[in-house]
């Protein structure tokens, strides 16, 4: 059942991204567009292997920053580009480098946070921002992140060491390496919605 449901986010942020990929044809300046360009291209990057997700997610911030650059005040794209550049950076595995995104990402949350005050989602995603780079330190600390991609510990004594770690981290990372992005589903989707046919029937 959920492997289906995984097939048809798929299917359905595909269609979004041709989408917005030949409206932005028709109209470079739409930056409503762009920000659907950039969040497609975002959750499809979550079906990718590592370094295409990188390259996926650089992609979708490059088109989330021309949105910007149209339309500096558009909340949604702010909190859509905080999202991408946290993804980027918990993908990266040098500390320093990961920073430079959260540090990024957090901004734009604020941002967005300051231009709608009682939105929830913008204060919880700055919220999590700010634990974000010790949760990153932690998951790559023990390798959780590429034991998960199949490059982690080589030995069975460190995997059956880590293997409690591991879980407790992946764990987290589950819940706030990428809340801010599955929450987001549900808001990106709302507005999406209306120009992009629906996914399949299960």
């Amino acid at each position: 059942m959920e492997m289906q449901s995984d097939f048809d986010r798929l299917l359905y942020f595909e269609s979004a991204r041709r989408l917005a990929e030949e409206k932005y044809a028709q109209n470079p300046s739409d930056a409503d567009n762009l920000t659907k360009w950039g969040g497609a291209l975002l959750e499809l990057s979550q079906f990718q292997s590592v370094p295409e997700s990188k390259k996926m997610i650089l992609d979708a911030i490059s088109k989330l920053e021309e949105a910007l650059h149209v339309n500096p005040k558009n909340i949604n794209t702010l909190w859509v580009l905080g999202n991408a550049l946290t993804s980027q950076a918990f993908l990266t595995p040098d500390g320093d480098e990961a920073r430079v995104y959260f540090d990024r990402a957090t901004l734009y949350f604020q941002q967005a946070a300051d231009e709608d005050p009682d939105n929830e989602l913008y204060r919880k995603s700055l919220e999590v921002s700010a634990k974000a780079p010790e949760l990153h330190m932690e998951i790559h600390k023990h390798g959780s992140l590429q034991g998960a991609l199949g490059s982690g510990p080589s030995t069975s004594t460190e995997t059956k060491q880590s293997a409690k770690k591991k879980k407790s981290s992946d764990l987290k990372y589950d819940i706030f390496g990428w809340v801010i992005l599955a929450v987001g589903i549900v808001a990106w989707v709302g507005f999406a919605k209306s120009h992009v046919p629906p996914p399949p029937p299960r």
